[in-house]
């Protein structure tokens, strides 16, 4: 029979510990600031941040978790700890779509850490003007939801964008009903992002038919609107709640279970390689017969995996599209670059948005 150890001496065993990882974490602190001056004295300007590098360091810690805590827990710990060694040098500025409690402010913070000086702002296209502008270094914005498919002012604004894909990172989305009341009786009217109400159709047309549904520009917004009416509602996140002190009538009304927003993150870096990785590409062929089969010819010959492909109109005629993909792989791997180089004489236009690492966590 194994003994009890007494309370007190695990008590101080992890005090001992805590000392020990509190001067580790102050070491590695040190070991970036040394990076940050080397990089400085070599002539190397702007952001320090690299998401090839991070990717790199995150898929490593995971690969060494020996446990109990999960991979993507030690993933999670670490991001947070180079979110604040790189924030000694300049806490990078991040763009978001706001005000604060929005998902996309989750998926900010899950990329970057909470070192980073989050900026709200009020839309998707003022998100790419404060990157392009300098007024931020990087910006998140969401491309793509499990149930409801693209977002089209993001793919949109990429058509005339200078801007880079530098990453991407994925939120589990629980769409929660929040309001000053206790229940569903007396709810006259539901204000949501326009996504967040599609995301939760079913649900609503089940247990509030015949309540008019509103669309709003986020979900935060949709939580300050409930907080200032008693017979309002809102469909956001537990976050929103907290910060606008609403109940929480009903928890998880998204009709899909594994409902999830995949978000991207654009800005002037182009990431190396780090061997899992997308690129990301937008396509134009004109109005021509076997216009698709000549874009996904080269990625067959050259066994290239695409992710997904979209297609939205280009803007310049009657029945023109551009196509959005996908692929596996970097443009600088050999047949990645061989296919994009064969795609790039079959298509009337080639633009590559970004080559970047996979999401980690």
């Amino acid at each position: 029979m194994t003994a009890i150890i007494p309370l007190s001496e695990l008590r101080a065993r992890i005090d001992d510990i805590d000392r020990q990882i509190l001067q580790l974490i102050n070491q590695r602190a040190n070991c970036a600031i040394e990076v940050a001056r080397t990089k400085q004295a070599e002539g190397e300007t702007g952001s320090f941040y690299r998401p090839d590098r991070e990717a790199q360091v995150l898929r490593r810690i995971k690969e060494l978790n020996p446990g109990p805590l999960s991979d993507n827990a030690a993933a999670h710990l670490f991001r947070e700890v180079m979110s604040a060694c790189l924030a000694l040098e300049k806490p990078l500025e991040v763009a978001y779509l706001g005000p604060a409690g929005t998902f996309t402010q989750q998926a900010t913070f899950k990329h970057f850490g909470h070192a980073v000086k989050d900026i709200p702002v009020p839309t998707i296209h003022e998100i790419f003007q404060a990157v392009e502008t300098g007024h931020c270094q990087f910006g998140v914005v969401p491309v793509e939801n499990s149930t409801e498919g693209v977002i089209a002012h993001t793919l949109d604004r990429f058509i005339d964008s200078p801007l880079q894909i530098c990453g991407e990172v994925e939120i589990r989305v629980h769409q929660n009903l929040l309001g000053k009341m206790d229940s569903l009786i007396g709810i006259s009217e539901v204000f949501s992002h326009q996504q967040s109400l599609a995301q939760c159709r079913q649900w609503l047309n089940t247990y509030l038919p015949g309540v008019p549904f509103t669309a709003v520009s986020s979900n935060s917004e949709a939580a300050r609107l409930a907080s200032l009416d008693h017979g309002k509602a809102a469909i956001a996140g537990l976050v929103a709640a907290e910060l606008y002190d609403l109940n929480i009538i009903e928890k998880n009304i998204e009709d899909e279970a594994n409902n999830t927003t995949r978000f991207i993150i654009i800005g002037a870096q182009q990431p190396v390689s780090t061997g899992a990785d997308k690129t990301s590409i937008l396509v134009s062929t004109g109005n021509q017969a076997g216009a698709l089969h000549r874009i996904l010819g080269p990625f067959a010959e050259y066994g290239i995996s695409m992710v997904h492909i979209e297609s939205r109109p280009s803007r310049q005629g009657l029945w023109d599209y551009v196509f959005f993909i996908d692929i596996e792989g970097h443009k600088d791997d050999s047949d990645v670059a061989k296919a994009l180089q064969v795609l790039q004489n079959n298509v009337k236009l080639l633009k590559i948005l970004g080559s970047y690492p996979k999401a980690v966590i």
